[in-house]
């Protein structure tokens, strides 16, 4: 699927307002910090949707001289189907989302130049201002529960890498 510009596509798809999330008007007033989280359900969603792809076609036998029904094979068609349309957009809504978030935070946004540190060039210190214990706390929170999500989707990678790994060796060994 293609995404149009920013500027000529500014309404929400239909079918991607999930319960949860504030139609596309309201994302003016919600902060960064909230679209990123949404953001990163998202990318979940996507991980979750293609994990469901993949273990349909495994499930699926291929017809080489085997009568399958064509209901059965209608059902796994149609599934697929759906399947490869619900991720069209949830793509199309990561991508609003990148976009909203961009236009919250462009002072944020870096160039690949300004990320690349030069030998002998020297470094802005980085100011640090003192947080107060409740924000300190959230931070604590917060990162443990990135390191959670993390391990999660460190499990769900190494469960799509070898799903992948027995589609090819199935593949091989039929051929």
């Amino acid at each position: 699927a293609e995404f149009s510009s920013p500027h000529t596509h500014t309404h929400t798809p239909p079918g991607l307002a999930q319960p949860g999330m504030p139609p596309q008007g309201a994302l003016r007033e919600i902060s960064p910090v909230y679209l990123c989280r949404i953001d990163q359900e998202t990318v979940q969603d996507i991980v979750t949707r293609t994990m469901e792809i993949f273990q349909i076609t495994r499930a699926t036998q291929l017809p080489n001289g085997v009568t399958q029904s064509q209901a059965a094979y209608q059902d796994r068609f149609g599934k697929l189907q759906e399947h490869l349309r619900q991720l069209t957009l949830l793509f199309r809504k990561l991508h609003l989302l990148y976009e909203r978030c961009a236009e919250l935070t462009p002072d944020l946004q870096e160039s690949p130049a300004e990320l690349i540190p030069y030998v002998g060039e020297e470094t802005a210190p980085v100011r640090a201002e003192p947080c107060s214990p409740e924000v300190i706390q959230e931070r604590q929170e917060v990162l443990e529960k990135v390191r959670q999500k993390n391990q999660e989707m460190k499990v769900l990678m190494d469960q799509m890498r070898n799903l992948l790994w027995d589609v090819n060796a199935m593949l091989t060994m039929r051929k």
